[in-house]
């Protein structure tokens, strides 16, 4: 398996998640205040939450992606 693992398909793979988490942050975020408007503040604050903590995700794995061509 790692002969098949190229610095190009890591690097690949890893700014995809970063684009699919960004998706998603920009959907929680919408839908966040919707919900806080229909009255649900609580549950709209969960989800701008999550929506930080995928945020928080992606910081590492920049840092992933920085470390790739550190190391290389």
């Amino acid at each position: 398996m790692t002969n098949e693992l190229t610095l190009n398909k890591i690097t690949n793979l890893i700014e995809h998640w970063i684009e699919h988490n960004n998706s998603h942050i920009e959907s929680f975020n919408s839908w966040a205040g919707k919900i806080e408007q229909a009255d649900f503040a609580q549950s709209a604050k969960n989800i701008t939450l999550a929506a930080q903590k995928m945020n928080e995700s992606n910081e590492h794995l920049k840092r992933a992606l920085k470390e790739l061509y550190i190391d290389d």
